[in-house]
């Protein structure tokens, strides 16, 4: 698994570095307004990226805190539920992420 946490995380600073560029510093005054951000999502490799983005960052999370949590010398069982709980609290996530970005979609 640390491997993936590992991958996981180099992706992470290139995915944000993308999401600060085009958030951030290509935006006039440094911030879109709403109605800029969601013309900007009507472009289908911008909601790919960020879709991507909310992928890395969710399965980095829920790797972060299995690893801290696996350091404390949780038992097996422990861990089996504690890896199963992580996997639910992630697709849950995921879930309202998707919604939240296709409700945006939904609005332009």
């Amino acid at each position: 698994m640390w491997i993936w946490q590992a991958l996981t995380g180099i992706l992470l600073v290139v995915l944000l570095g993308l999401h600060m560029v085009e958030q951030h510093f290509i935006a006039e005054g440094g911030l879109r307004t709403y109605a800029e951000v969601i013309a900007y999502m009507q472009n289908p490799w911008v909601v790919v990226w960020e879709v991507a983005f909310l992928f890395v960052v969710v399965i980095h999370a829920m790797l972060g805190v299995r690893s801290i949590a696996l350091d404390t010398g949780l038992s097996p069982r422990a861990a089996r539920r504690l890896t199963t709980a992580l996997v639910i609290v992630g697709v849950a996530l995921l879930g309202y992420g998707l919604y939240l970005t296709f409700a945006l979609l939904s609005l332009g």
